[in-house]
């Protein structure tokens, strides 16, 4: 074999390691093209859930609770309500949009930091606060209902929740049976809230 043929055969042997470490090493090139690139930024909201705006068709006072629509989403936690009906909650803001949420513990979180679940809003903007009646399924004005805390219940997002009750007495009867603390509109503070917001999934 002649210094020519020698030469070649080395030069396309050569290339072929290359070819191969390059292949092998594919990930370590990935990484180092990125570098420097933009880290990826970490959503702080689950899910934009917008307010539902008030429909004057409807025939409902602007201040009064309705019903749930099958396609909205809590902002707290991104889950659909209205698949949850025996736990639904909602706030109606001055200029009559709704904002629907999962359970009554997402509504209180929510109205703990209102600008965070709905950026523009405030809540001073909201007029009137409801919950559902886990016996009649029906709306209760949320700061006259009362709350257990502690039960075994176990609400859309499995732990942590406060199912709401119309009055003291129907309260106390689920928590004989189901366990856990009555507690009034007042009672359900900050500290409560921060507590069994932590043992479910809702945490942006």
């Amino acid at each position: 074999m002649s210094a020519q043929a020698r030469r070649l055969w080395l030069g396309a042997g050569l290339a072929l390691v290359l070819l191969v470490l390059v292949l092998w090493n594919l990930p370590v090139v990935r990484i180092a093209l990125s570098f420097g690139a933009a880290p990826e930024i970490e959503a702080d909201v689950c899910v934009v859930a917008p307010p539902t705006p008030y429909n004057p068709a409807s025939g409902l006072p602007l201040q009064a609770a309705r019903p749930v629509p099958a396609d909205v989403r809590c902002p707290v936690c991104g889950m659909y309500p209205a698949r949850s009906p025996d736990w639904a909650a909602q706030v109606i803001f001055a200029n009559g949009d709704a904002q629907f949420f999962d359970s009554p513990l997402s509504l209180f979180m929510y109205l703990g930091d209102v600008a965070r679940y709905s950026p523009g809003r405030s809540a001073d903007e909201i007029v009137a606060h409801y919950v559902t009646d886990v016996p009649s399924r029906s709306w209760v004005d949320a700061r006259s209902a009362f709350y257990v805390t502690g039960s075994t219940a176990k609400g859309p997002m499995r732990a942590g929740n406060l199912p709401a009750f119309a009055s003291q007495d129907a309260a106390r009867q689920f928590a004989a049976q189901r366990g856990g603390k009555v507690l009034a509109y007042a009672g359900v503070d900050a500290a409560l809230v921060a507590q069994l917001g932590g043992q479910g999934v809702h945490a942006h």
